[in-house]
């Protein structure tokens, strides 16, 4: 596994691993406990996409928590019954 990511180096902690664990749990909150749960997810994508304007600048993390948001925002207007 190591040969075929090339990885050479031991783990280095970024703050993207975290907000992609927090992501996968509010996904399995979503499935377990519904819709409402995805004001939490639209807080987090939210931050992300604070973080990445003021410090990652990195086009691809900003996109990812754009359609995260995006995602969240349709579900509770789902919820909602707005749409």
């Amino acid at each position: 596994m190591k040969k075929f990511f090339r990885i050479e180096e031991g783990y280095k902690f970024e703050w993207n691993d975290l907000r992609c664990f927090i992501t996968v749990v509010n996904v399995i909150l979503i499935m377990i406990y519904g819709l409402s749960i995805s004001w939490f997810g639209l807080t987090v994508a939210v931050i992300g996409i604070i973080k990445d304007i003021k410090t990652d600048r990195r086009v691809n993390g900003l996109l990812m928590h754009i359609a995260n948001a995006s995602l969240n925002i349709y579900f509770l207007l789902s919820y909602y019954k707005i749409i």
